[in-house]
């Protein structure tokens, strides 16, 4: 199968940092299609071997496990082509169509990793220059939009130009091994679905948490935040994926299906509830790995009086038969104590206790996402040291290591989403109305923070954030996995 790869952004962050080392590794493990074709799109004046050796050099930056060989590099380099165009001048879509035109491949993928101010100005000039036909999928990436109002325009500006069926609205999270093997987990397993409800559940953990600042995102990140950067998609991508009922077979439909139903199951927002149940942070100076960090007021292109929030805990809960009454804890931030990403299912305890436990001790699964992708089911066992007094308990688990078992056969995140969309197959991309449910949750929070003068409450660098999130847990009587 032929495709045409156009990459609005070609020389972006984005572009070098992830979707070339992916189309690169696609390329390596001989899974992308042959007569493929990437066209890298910008405003920067370069030939095709310019541009080449420009990413050449960028992929000395990227992770040595995935950089090429000259020899495969030089292999590679016979797909990359470079195009100038302003995304403000129409008639520099008529050089683009003429290009795609001419080959006639039987599949064209136009790549916006762009702002998203430019998505709809794009997609109108593809459709007035006939780059909108039933073979094109056009693949967005977020932020779209920063509030429901402005994700609205944006999709229907898009969706005047492509069908649903023709756009991919990436969130990099869905295509991650571990998020893979949540699903399999709780739909390929008959293990654990029985007790993947409000009677056996007590509560649950999301924890999406990095140690670097903002580095050079700064501006970009100011007029964003936590809430839009993370909560608003990935981390609830997570919990769709937790709290979804099985859905009747593997289509992307079905699948987007039963997670709409979570988002529209969440329960709405209340002042009290606003005022207990959502904690935001701001990182202030601090040591990560040894060294002396800045506060976020103090990186660059950051405005020094910003209330922008670095950090976001929130405690959610789902109006359903299946989970009523279990709350859900979110919690992202950046500079935090470590880079971890992990989903916690903490069980009831047993309803009658005949043995001595340590406090604290419970049944527990933890699904690890990053930097290890695994799973861990704590349990109670009686040990050796335990030998003269039958009666006690101590904790044991079982670590199972996706990294060590699959490690060759692993598919990064961006590799994985790619290839799905060459292929046209949407199940890891988001629907429309769902990006909208997603919205109409968190704008109650983003517009009660707009009133509330005391702004994010500041923590110290490489801390787990600021002290009221781990009081707003607390309250319910829970803690965070690592105060365990």
């Amino acid at each position: 199968m032929s495709f045409d790869l156009v990459l609005f952004g070609g020389t972006g962050d984005l572009a070098w940092r992830k979707l070339l080392p992916a189309l690169f590794q696609a390329f390596r493990h001989g899974t992308l299609p042959a007569g493929g074709r990437i066209i890298a799109i910008a405003r920067d004046d370069h030939s095709d071997e310019q541009y080449r050796s420009l990413i050449r050099s960028r992929f000395e930056e990227v992770d040595l496990a995935k950089r090429p060989s000259a020899e495969e590099f030089e292999r590679f380099a016979g797909l990359l082509h470079y195009l100038r165009l302003d995304a403000s001048k129409p008639e520099d879509f008529e050089r683009l169509a003429r290009t795609v035109k001419e080959r006639n491949a039987d599949v064209a993928v136009v790549y916006l990793a762009v702002g998203p101010a430019l998505f709809a100005p794009v997609c109108e000039q593809l459709a007035a220059h006939g780059l909108n036909t039933a073979n094109t999928r056009i693949v967005l990436e977020k932020p779209l939009g920063h509030d429901l109002e402005s994700n609205r325009a944006i999709n229907e500006t898009v969706r005047g130009a492509f069908g649903e069926n023709q756009i991919f609205r990436i969130d990099h999270y869905l295509g991650k091994p571990s998020v893979q093997n949540l699903f399999a987990l709780r739909f390929g397993n008959a293990l654990f679905e029985p007790l993947w409800r409000r009677d056996t559940i007590a509560s649950i953990e999301i924890t999406i948490a990095e140690d670097l600042g903002v580095e050079k995102r700064g501006a970009f990140y100011d007029t964003t935040g936590a809430l839009r950067d993370m909560v608003q998609n990935h981390a609830l991508q997570l919990l769709c994926a937790i709290a979804m009922e099985p859905p009747i077979n593997a289509h992307a439909d079905a699948i987007r299906d039963e997670k709409l139903k979570v988002l529209r199951s969440l329960k709405a927002w209340t002042p009290p509830d606003l005022q207990q149940h959502v904690v935001r942070g701001q990182y202030a100076a601090g040591t990560i790995d040894g060294e002396h960090v800045p506060g976020y007021r103090d990186e660059r292109g950051v405005d020094p009086q910003s209330t922008t929030e670095t950090f976001v805990a929130l405690r959610a809960e789902i109006a359903s038969w299946r989970w009523a009454g279990v709350p859900f804890y979110i919690r992202t931030g950046k500079r935090l104590a470590g880079r971890d990403a992990h989903i916690v299912v903490n069980f009831r305890q047993t309803p009658h206790a005949i043995f001595n436990t340590p406090a604290g001790a419970a049944n527990r699964l933890m699904i690890s996402l990053q930097p290890r992708d695994g799973l861990q089911l704590h349990l109670l066992a009686q040990g050796q040291e335990n030998r003269r007094n039958g009666h006690t308990l101590s904790p044991v688990h079982l670590d199972l290591d996706f990294d060590r078992r699959f490690g060759s056969e692993r598919v990064g995140a961006y590799e994985r989403l790619l290839l799905d969309v060459i292929d046209g197959r949407l199940n890891l991309f988001v629907r429309s109305d769902e990006q909208e449910e997603a919205w109409r949750w968190v704008e109650p929070i983003l517009e009660w923070w707009a009133n509330d003068e005391n702004g994010p409450r500041p923590y110290a660098a490489g801390t787990w954030g600021p002290s009221a999130s781990s009081a707003m847990i607390a309250r319910d009587g829970y803690c965070w996995s690592e105060e365990l």
